[in-house]
């Protein structure tokens, strides 16, 4: 059974990456380019000690289900000793789940939150072959056609431009190279995107009040749908940027989108 409370009972005080982010004015931030990925930096930053737990609470412990299933699909295409970039890696759950299916590769973390980089080297620790690097997902420092698969969960919905995102992704995957996604998505049925949103934006701020005593921290997910694709606009948006969509599955009646793209042998 999950609970949405700490285990002792108590509401942990703000941290001052919480703090920050209580004072900031969250949609003219999120509207201007600019200051946009610093925002979504600091909910980040704010969030990463209760990440994880916040995912499988959140999910109702689907959000394992379906980065296995993202995994599994870049199974399928990629070679055991495949250079594999995680962006968005977060905590490092799919970094090291790249690691075990490209054992003779190598695997390279990209965020651009600094607390979340720290999560990832405390999951990953010394031994794994797995780089982390701080990064922006739409100026990626990587060389071109250096990765043969890229994964993002959660990731190409908080970039300020992700169109300039998925041409990066292009950019550094090699001809035949694969790029698998997961993250939700503007269902297409306008009552049940009404009734997705509003549970997405209530239980998202009283979880961040209970855990973080801002509401913003986890309130940040049902804003950034509100300009956001379906599941069918993003795998257009990926064709638009010269990829090819060869999957894509849907789950909680377009909420939550996985998508698998390849770069074409030939331009």
């Amino acid at each position: 059974m999950f609970s949405m409370y700490p285990k002792d009972g108590r509401r942990t005080p703000p941290s001052p990456a919480a703090r920050r982010l209580a004072l900031l004015d969250r949609d003219r931030h999120l509207r201007n380019p600019v200051t946009h990925g610093a925002y979504v930096a600091t909910v980040f930053d704010a969030v990463e000690p209760t990440y994880d737990r916040f995912t499988r609470v959140f999910s109702f412990g689907m959000d394992a289900r379906w980065k296995r299933e993202l995994l599994d699909l870049a199974r399928d295409m990629t070679p055991r000793d495949a250079v594999c970039v995680d962006l968005a890696t977060g905590t490092g759950d799919l970094a090291v789940g790249a690691a075990a299916i490209a054992p003779r590769g190598r695997v390279i973390g990209v965020d651009f939150s600094r607390g979340m980089l720290g999560a990832a080297r405390r999951r990953i620790g010394p031994a794994a072959p797995i780089r982390l690097a701080a990064g922006d997902m739409m100026h990626l420092p990587l060389a071109a056609e250096s990765a043969d698969l890229v994964t993002a969960a959660y990731g190409f919905r908080n970039v300020a431009d992700p169109a300039a995102a998925v041409a990066e992704v292009r950019r550094v995957l090699r001809p035949g190279g694969v790029l698998v996604t997961l993250d939700f998505y503007r269902p297409a049925s306008r009552v049940w995107r009404g009734l997705f949103l509003r549970y997405l934006g209530t239980a998202g701020a009283l979880v961040g009040w209970v855990w973080h005593g801002v509401a913003a921290t986890y309130g940040y997910i049902a804003p950034s749908l509100e300009g956001w694709h379906t599941a069918a606009g993003f795998a257009q948006l990926l064709e638009g940027q010269g990829l090819r969509v060869t999957q894509q599955r849907t789950h909680l009646g377009g909420g939550i989108g996985v998508h698998v793209a390849t770069k074409p042998r030939t331009s």
